[in-house]
C-alpha cells in the first residue's frame, strides 16, 4: 500500500482522541536502555518509527514485549551488542538517541549516522561534542559513530545552537555520569520535559527541564518504571487545521492544551472558534480562512512541524500571507505539490508568499517528508475532486492511523 485517495469536500465533524507523541516516545524508548529491570511505556502510538526503534532495541539484546494495547515492556539488562546498524536505522533520525544511553550504561556504542526525512541538514556534531565533554572517546569511521567510556563524567556543556535530540541525548547520558552535568542553551520543548519526567521516575535527579539550563546529578544506577507518553501536539494541530480548512466542527480529547498556544493563536487569527476544556480542544469554523503569517522558531514559538499544514490552510485563505521557515532549509518541498492542486505559492529563499485561491482541485501528488505528507492529505480534504497522495510511508512514520481517524470525522479516504 503506497498511496491514499481522498475524496474532497466533506466537512469534518465529530470527536477523536489524540495519540501519544512520536517526538516524545522515541527518546523515551532510547532512555529505557539506562534503567535496570523492566520499563513499561504506555500510550504508545502505532507508528513505523516506533516499530523501527523496537527492532533496534531487540537486535541489541533487550527483552521486549508489545501487548494488545500497544504498551511496550522493555528490559535492557541482557544487551550484549550495543550497535545501531545502518540497515535498521537508515530511515529514522531518532536512531542517534541510542548513542548517549549506550555509552552511559554499557560503556560503548557503535551507531550509524542517521537517515530520515530530507528536510535539510540536522548534524549530529553537537551530540558528539557533548559526549566528548563528558569524557567519551569518539571516532566516526565508515559512516558509524564509535564511542566508548569507562564512565561518563559530569561537566558543563554549552550547546552551540538549540537542538532537541542533542539535548535529549546528553540529558539521558548525564543521568548515569559521575557528578553534576549542566546543559546550557538546552531545548525547552514539551517532549524534553516528558523525557525528564520518565527519567525522574526512574530515579534520576533533574532540575530545569523545560528551561534553557538543565542540571543533572548523576546516579550510579536507575530502575525501570512505568510512564505514559504525552499527547502528540503536532497530530492535534494537524487535525485542527484540517477542521479549519473544511469549515468543520471537531473535538479532540486527551490533549496538551498548554503546549499548543502558538498554533491555537494562529487558528484563532484564521477565523476559527476554539474552546478549551479539561484535556480537550474543540474547533468550529464557519468561514473561509483568513490569511495568517507564520514565522517558525524553537518552542514556545510557532513549531516548524506545523509549517506545511498552515501552508495548505493559507493556500485557500481569503488573501495573501507569508510563511518564513527559520529552522530547516529544505522544508518547502510540499509547495510544488500544492501548486499541482492549484495553489498560488512563490518561494523566495526561506519565505513562501501565498495568495489564497477560491478552492484547490484534486490531483496526484507525492509526499516528500513527514509533515509535507500531512499537508497534502489535509489539502485533499478541502479540495474539489479526488486527490491521490503517493509515497505515504512518510506519513506512517508520524501519524497513527491517519485515514481511520479522519474517516471517523466524516472524511472519505481509501488506502491502496
Amino acid at each position: 500500500m503506497n498511496k491514499i485517495t481522498i475524496h474532497g469536500g466533506n466537512r469534518l465533524q465529530g470527536t477523536i482522541k489524540a495519540s501519544g507523541a512520536k517526538n516524545a516516545v522515541l527518546p523515551i524508548l532510547a532512555a529505557t536502555l539506562i534503567g535496570q529491570g523492566e520499563s513499561h511505556i504506555s500510550h504508545v502510538p502505532h507508528l513505523h518509527d516506533v516499530t523501527t526503534m523496537n527492532q533496534l532495541l531487540a537486535q541489541m539484546g533487550a527483552q521486549l514485549t508489545v501487548d494488545h494495547h500497544s504498551d511496550i515492556f522493555i528490559n535492557p539488562d541482557g544487551i550484549t551488542d550495543p550497535v545501531a546498524p545502518y540497515e535498521t536505522v537508515k530511515t529514522m533520525r531518532a536512531s542517534i538517541l541510542a548513542l548517549g544511553p549506550l555509552v552511559a550504561r554499557f560503556g560503548q556504542a557503535k551507531v550509524s549516522l542517521p537517515g530520515g526525512c530530507q528536510i535539510g541538514s540536522r548534524p549530529v556534531d553537537l551530540h558528539i561534542k557533548g559526549l566528548k565533554a563528558m569524557g567519551a572517546e569518539i571516532d566516526v569511521i565508515d559512516g558509524y559513530i564509535h564511542a566508548k567510556a569507562k564512565r561518563l563524567q559530569g561537566n558543563r556543556i554549552v550547546m552551540d545552537k538549540v537542538t532537541v535530540t542533542g539535548t535529549e541525548n546528553l540529558l539521558i547520558a548525564a543521568c548515569l555520569a559521575k557528578g553534576e552535568t549542566l546543559i546550557e542553551n538546552a531545548a525547552i520543548e514539551p517532549e524534553v520535559v516528558d523525557l525528564a519526567k520518565y527519567l525522574s521516575a526512574m530515579g534520576a535527579e533533574i532540575k530545569g527541564a523545560g528551561t534553557s539550563k538543565i542540571y543533572v546529578q548523576g546516579k550510579d544506577n536507575l530502575t525501570g518504571t512505568h510512564h505514559a507518553v504525552m499527547p502528540d501536539r503536532i497530530e492535534i494541530g494537524t487535525f485542527l487545521v484540517a477542521a479549519a480548512m473544511t469549515q468543520g466542527d471537531i473535538t479532540i480529547t486527551n490533549t496538551c492544551n498548554d503546549d499548543l498556544d502558538a498554533v491555537l493563536d494562529k487558528l484563532t487569527e484564521a477565523g476559527a472558534e476554539i474552546s478549551l476544556g479539561d484535556n480537550q480542544i474543540s474547533l468550529t469554523m464557519y468561514q473561509r480562512p483568513n490569511p495568517v503569517d507564520i514565522y517558525t522558531a524553537p518552542h514556545p514559538a510557532f513549531p516548524t512541524d506545523m509549517q506545511a499544514q498552515f501552508c495548505a490552510l493559507n493556500a485557500i485563505a481569503n488573501g495573501t500571507s507569508c510563511i518564513t521557515e527559520n529552522l530547516f532549509e529544505n522544508r518547502f518541498m510540499h509547495v510544488e505539490e500544492l501548486k499541482r492542486m492549484g495553489a498560488n505559492i512563490n518561494v523566495e529563499g526561506n519565505r513562501a508568499i501565498i495568495k489564497g485561491v477560491d478552492h484547490l482541485s484534486g490531483a496526484p501528488v507525492t509526499a516528500t517528508d513527514l509533515r509535507a505528507s500531512a499537508s497534502l492529505v489535509i489539502a485533499g480534504l478541502a479540495a474539489q475532486g479526488d486527490t491521490e497522495v503517493h509515497d505515504i510511508h512518510y506519513i506512517d512514520r508520524g501519524y497513527e492511523a491517519i485515514e481511520e481517524k479522519l474517516n471517523q470525522l466524516g472524511a472519505q479516504i481509501i488506502r491502496s
